[in-house]
């Protein structure tokens, strides 16, 4: 199966085995998910063609790290420019009208500016992160250019008996195709 060309060499990896199903209504998609979740499938890839609350109610998919990662990288960018701020003008002393030498009102933008700058920083590495992790663990798995036009998808991992189970599963929620990957 060739990958859609945003791909690019990274996701060239071995093609995880499995079953692909194409909905042409949301409703039968979140069905298939719910019984796919109830029988114990919990790694599965749903495509949509847009953004749908339901398929994302019936995923229940934990919430992503990279938001601890922000936060740490924000933090840190907020320490490190008051730190910056404060060793710099202590290094090199200019007393303007009597007031003291490390206030803290005068640096708050320079805080400000470095909290967004490590904090994109770290969100884009998380980001990064994530993905190269998630690509390691499962390899290239199934998709159809119709995902992005007016069809659903789901994609479960499975080998030997499971393949005919999660085959007549998805045609029982009405999916319209299914093929093994």
């Amino acid at each position: 199966m060739k990958l859609p060309s945003f791909a690019g060499a990274m996701f060239n990896g071995p093609e995880t085995p499995g079953v692909l199903g194409v909905f042409r209504h949301v409703d039968s998609a979140v069905d298939a998910v719910r019984e796919l979740k109830s029988s114990g499938h919990r790694d599965l890839t749903v495509y949509s063609p847009l953004a749908r609350h339901e398929l994302e109610h019936a995923l229940a998919q934990p919430t992503s790290p990279v938001r601890a990662y922000t936060l740490i990288g924000g933090i840190s960018g907020c320490a490190i420019g008051a730190w910056i701020s404060l060793y710099m003008s202590y290094d090199w002393p200019i007393v303007v009208g009597g007031k003291t030498i490390g206030s803290i009102p005068p640096y708050v933008v320079i805080m400000f500016e470095m909290t967004v700058l490590f904090g994109a920083l770290t969100t884009l590495l998380g980001v990064g992160f994530n993905i190269l992790l998630s690509v390691r663990q499962r390899g290239r798995i199934a998709y159809d250019p119709r995902f992005t036009n007016d069809r659903f998808g789901i994609f479960v991992p499975a080998t030997g008996p499971q393949v005919g189970k999660v085959e007549g599963l998805m045609r029982n929620c009405g999916a319209e195709e299914v093929r093994h990957a």
